[in-house]
């Protein structure tokens, strides 16, 4: 998956689940400090996108879920992982 399209789905992911526009999450945008995300919407965010790409990410993984950018290196991380098995 493009890197630019993966970055776009998660930012639209995590818009919607803070009920804010798309634009307004930037890739450094802290999510607990700058956009108002709590626990809950962090753990509704990492449902989404374990539900959207099939892919499990485990809970200890919530704390390092803490911008944009992060939030897609862990899921590429996973998808990647999810890739190698399916060769």
């Amino acid at each position: 998956m493009q890197p630019e399209v993966l970055e776009k789905e998660i930012r639209d992911i995590i818009a919607q689940v803070i009920e804010k526009e798309p634009e307004e999450v930037l890739p450094e945008a802290r999510f607990y400090e700058d956009l108002g995300v709590d626990s809950m919407m962090a753990l509704e965010i990492l449902a989404a996108i374990e539900k959207k790409y099939k892919i499990a990410i485990p809970e200890e993984k919530l704390a390092e879920l803490r911008t944009l950018k992060e939030t897609v290196a862990v899921a590429r991380q996973y998808l990647n992982e999810k890739e190698g098995q399916n060769v």
